[in-house]
């Protein structure tokens, strides 16, 4: 009857672990920068690892309103792509001595491997 609960203390003490690691994780997506371009580098944007925009940058010889429309999303979606991999990666760096049923499939659907 007392066999789980030695189970349930080891998961317990994984989750407070994992608590400390995610704040960890936080800030370090906090500071991290990814930048996202489109037409050739005429428009970047930087984000931080949680792909927050921080910076929009368009080459003054823009002058193509249409263009810079249809350039700055793809821009955004190319940066916020890259904030998802770097919050992935250090997600699995402190997930992956952790041994939680079902988080290789919550991680799958996060990033869009499962359905």
């Amino acid at each position: 009857m007392f066999k789980g609960l030695g189970n349930l203390a080891s998961v317990m003490r994984q989750a407070q672990q994992m608590g400390g690691k995610m704040q960890e994780v936080n800030e370090e997506l906090r500071s991290k920068r990814v930048t996202g371009s489109a037409g050739g580098g005429m428009i970047e944007v930087e984000a931080n690892g949680h792909g927050e925009v921080l910076r929009v940058k368009i080459d003054p010889s823009l002058q193509d309103i249409e263009m810079i429309e249809s350039l700055v999303p793809a821009a955004v979606n190319q940066a916020a792509a890259k904030a998802k991999e770097l919050h992935v990666e250090l997600m699995q760096s402190v997930t992956g001595d952790l041994n939680l049923p079902g988080l290789d499939e919550a991680m799958a659907k996060f990033t869009g491997g499962g359905s």
